[in-house]
């Protein structure tokens, strides 16, 4: 069986944990951000879990994580 490639637009955007889940950074933290409060800035840095529904996906997208 030949190996499977990873998909690197994913491999770029999730990171597994410990415990085989996957984190992921929030959206909306990118551009325009002069209409968004100190709070949600702030709040949109820290990162975040996948939900449970998308993980098989992503796992197949990174086989090898």
């Amino acid at each position: 069986m030949p190996k499977i490639k990873t998909n690197r637009g994913a491999a770029k955007r999730f990171k597994k944990t410990a415990s085989g889940r996957f984190k992921r950074a929030q959206a909306f933290h990118n551009h325009i951000l002069t209409k968004k409060s100190q709070k949600r800035k702030r709040q949109l840095r820290s990162d975040m879990l996948v939900a449970e529904a998308d993980t098989a996906a992503i796992r197949r997208m990174m086989p090898y994580a």
